[in-house]
């Protein structure tokens, strides 16, 4: 007999006994938390699996048992498919910065966004979609009707296993991009060069570099402003006082073009004279409004940065919903502008170069993106509000100002820039920017010395200048895993979706 077997029989049989218990207790502990962690696991794969089903039923339900039932009703899943990838990939853009820099929780995040997204799609999302992914494709040269639905079905598919693929591994990419690189993916499989519009490619190609360019250096160009006129002032609540009704007062006169731009250019077109009349009202009832706001708000605040914070809490959380709105107004084409396309098709209505949007086919796509965004999403909004670079509310304000500005100035230049890439490309500029200004700016160097005197040497030494240069703000990692994914998602795209073009036309 052992020690431990002696001094085990040596016990009493009731300690025995507990310690036995206790053990099997601690077991059937760990098998449950266990259990609870894989049911958490698989409940966001088979909620989604509901809501495929869900729209294939819808499908079913409406088109009955036509000939081509089968076909509309894999197009309709597919779609839904689609669009809970948008959700989880492209929505995040537009709360990440919020919710990085706590003005919003996750939870109310991701719910304001749905409801936003949802009324974007349902409310501005349009009756008709021109030409499907910016006329990449002339529907007039595919030879025949079938042809044109395995373009399309093959194009949807890989375009959302593309930017699944993306999320999984933590990458915001571009959905308009994704489905662009089906498109012509497939349409090559199909018929050539011919019927694609290079011109459009070469666009997009552009703005994979315009896109994150502008918009890095807009949201730059505004943290340098309130850096300068408001945080290394001596009196940063007059300063506040005086400038942040002017910056909110910008920021609505700003997202109200962009609505009337990008969110409601389905049921609203003005003419540029009207856009800017309109945006100049908005300025001054906005800041008429704002400005007792900001000064009741910042009685009693502490001169400090960590106070002014608060004032940009609202206008963050105003900008999340109204680029939510924009981005269900526009981006639900994506994944039903196919779909719709294939509808048409399958019914026996010619190939023209717009398709009809049926209500339920607006509603799975509406549904599938805000639901994608509560099963998947977190990844993608802890991605760009905290892992890319420190957000705070100001920074935060000045990469959704940077959003709006930059669609704003590429629809009046005609440009085609991807959301995407903007806000990702706002997130970077605001990082590089503090790096930049944290080593060579004369103003801060001169401020901290003055109010931090036993934080910095009269003369900074070699040394010091050397680490505040080696100082890293924005994670490399991140930055070059995400341009890589971007250059890479019109031609991963395509060649997945001429791959699925080939693979079904040859067992058809």
């Amino acid at each position: 007999m052992s020690m431990r077997d002696a001094d085990t029989a040596r016990l009493p049989a009731r300690v025995v006994r507990k310690k036995t218990l206790d053990k099997d207790l601690g077991k059937i502990g760990r098998l449950e938390d266990a259990t609870r962690s894989i049911s958490r696991s698989q409940f966001a794969p088979g909620f989604a699996l509901l809501f495929l089903l869900l729209a294939g039923t819808i499908a079913s339900y409406h088109i009955g048992a036509g000939p081509n039932a089968f076909i509309i009703i894999a197009a309709a899943v597919i779609g839904g498919y689609m669009a809970l990838n948008i959700g989880a990939n492209d929505v995040a853009n537009n709360v990440g910065p919020a919710v990085g820099a706590r003005a919003l929780t996750m939870t109310g995040a991701l719910l304001m966004a749905a409801v936003f997204e949802s009324a974007g799609a349902l409310i501005a999302g349009g009756n008709v979609v021109v030409t499907i992914s910016k006329g990449i494709l002339d529907p007039a040269m595919v030879p025949d009707r079938v042809t044109f639905i395995w373009v399309m079905m093959s194009a949807l598919l890989s375009s959302a296993l593309w930017v699944h693929l993306a999320t999984y591994f933590g990458a915001p990419v571009s959905t308009t991009h994704s489905i662009v690189g089906g498109v012509m993916g497939a349409g090559i499989a199909a018929v050539g060069t011919a019927p694609i519009n290079w011109l459009v490619i070469w666009s997009i190609t552009a703005s994979w570099i315009l896109s994150p360019l502008i918009g890095g250096v807009i949201a730059a160009v505004f943290l340098a402003f309130i850096k300068i006129n408001v945080i290394y002032q001596e009196d940063k609540i007059a300063a506040a006082r005086r400038w942040v009704p002017v910056l909110i007062a910008f920021m609505a006169s700003a997202f109200s073009a962009y609505l009337v731009i990008k969110g409601l250019s389905h049921v609203w077109h003005p003419t540029a004279t009207t856009v800017a009349t309109f945006a100049v009202v908005v300025f001054l009832g906005v800041y008429f409004i704002v400005k007792p706001w900001v000064h009741s708000q910042s009685e009693g605040m502490e001169n400090r940065n960590q106070s002014l914070r608060r004032l940009f809490h609202l206008p963050l959380i105003c900008s999340a919903a109204l680029l939510s709105f924009a981005h269900g107004a526009n981006d639900v084409a994506n994944a039903v502008g196919p779909l719709a396309a294939i509808l048409q098709s399958a019914e026996g209505a010619p190939i023209t170069t717009a398709v009809n949007l049926p209500f339920w086919v607006m509603l799975i796509g509406a549904i599938g993106i805000s639901l994608g965004l509560f099963l998947f999403g977190p990844r993608i909004v802890r991605m760009v509000g905290t892992q890319i670079t420190r957000m705070n509310p100001m920074r935060a304000f000045c990469v959704a100002l940077s959003a709006a500005i930059t669609v704003i100035v590429a629809s009046w230049l005609g440009l085609p820039v991807s959301s995407t890439h903007i806000a990702v490309g706002a997130v970077f500029g605001v990082g590089f920017f503090r790096e930049y200004y944290t080593t060579h700016s004369r103003r801060r160097r001169r401020f901290v010395k003055k109010h931090h005197p036993r934080h910095i040497r009269r003369k900074p030494s070699g040394l010091d200048q050397e680490e505040l240069r080696r100082r890293k703000l924005v994670r490399r990692s991140h930055f070059m895993g995400i341009v890589a994914a971007w250059v890479i998602t019109v031609p991963a795209a395509a060649a997945l979706s001429a791959a699925m073009f080939y693979t079904v036309t040859f067992f058809l």
